[in-house]
């Protein structure tokens, strides 16, 4: 029986992204803010569609914002971990790294009873040592890798990765990799930013978006009988009123082309219960 999957995630970054960036002035302070502002009017949304959504939250957002975490604990959505200062891991030491891991858990288990079961990491941007820090810790899944667009796969481990030799590839871990793209992310699209180093247009047209956004759900109905797409959104960023109203629109497309919805984690287990982990064998 076809099959399709969309996970809705939300990185509510707040404010930790921008401190993160060294932004710390009151106005990109106030910018990481309006996500808080956001917050109500996307779990109502979601609620208007059944939706249950994943939510990948910083320790810093947990301990600064706890009402509006407890908010989207208590309507029911998943929280995961999105690390605790918003420091991408591969700038980070391996030390450092499960520092923010271990803290960023105990705010989650604050909140929700548990560990997270997922992760996604700050910016996209995995570190050497977050696979083994990933399993170590015994997460389920992760959601920070392209390298599929429907079907989750095993993260490798160990890779070793050169210029001057072909790429000798690790072996598959337990890990589930639930992939991502910048293409179904907002901030690339919308968020503009201006600093001393770099600027990010962004500012487009939402409706040229979400027809993007559209497309790609349209394309594995057509061509995959079992997949999982997963866009990504910020509340900071798709919370301003324009994109709220494209927002809606994509889930009434979805909806009416035969999309489940579901959490990260229940996708992840539903790839485990079709494709069992199979501990790599040695020669």
């Amino acid at each position: 029986m076809s099959r399709r999957i969309v996970c809705i995630s939300f990185d509510f970054d707040a404010i930790s992204g921008f401190i993160a960036k060294g932004l710390r002035s009151p106005t990109p302070i106030s910018r990481g803010e309006f996500g808080v502002v956001a917050v109500p009017r996307i779990l109502n949304l979601l609620e208007k569609f059944a939706i249950s959504s994943t939510w990948f939250i910083p320790g810093h957002t947990l301990e600064t914002y706890p009402a509006a975490c407890r908010m989207v604990f208590d309507r029911g959505h998943e929280i995961a971990h999105h690390g605790w200062t918003h420091t991408p891991p591969s700038d980070l030491t391996r030390a450092s790294e499960e520092e923010e891991i271990v803290r960023a858990n105990e705010a989650i288990r604050k909140l929700t009873g548990d560990v997270a079961k997922g992760y996604r990491s700050p910016s996209w941007d995995l570190s050497h040592h977050s696979v083994e820090l990933l399993n170590a810790h015994g997460f389920l899944y992760d959601s920070s890798m392209m390298g599929n667009d429907y079907m989750p796969y095993r993260v490798r481990q160990n890779d070793e990765i050169t210029l001057e030799q072909p790429a000798r590839f690790g072996p598959a871990t337990r890990l589930i990799e639930l992939p991502v793209s910048w293409t179904l992310d907002d901030f690339p699209h919308f968020e503009y930013m201006r600093t001393k180093s770099y600027l990010l247009p962004g500012l487009m047209n939402a409706t040229s978006v979400l027809e993007n956004w559209q497309a790609e759900y349209e394309y594995m109905r057509r061509h995959v009988d079992w997949g999982v797409l997963t866009y990504t959104f910020h509340p900071y960023v798709i919370g301003r009123g324009h994109r709220m109203l494209a927002l809606e629109k994509l889930f009434y497309a979805l909806a009416d082309g035969g999309a489940e919805f579901m959490t990260l984690e229940k996708a992840a287990r539903e790839f485990e219960s079709r494709y069992p982990f199979e501990a790599p064998t040695t020669p």
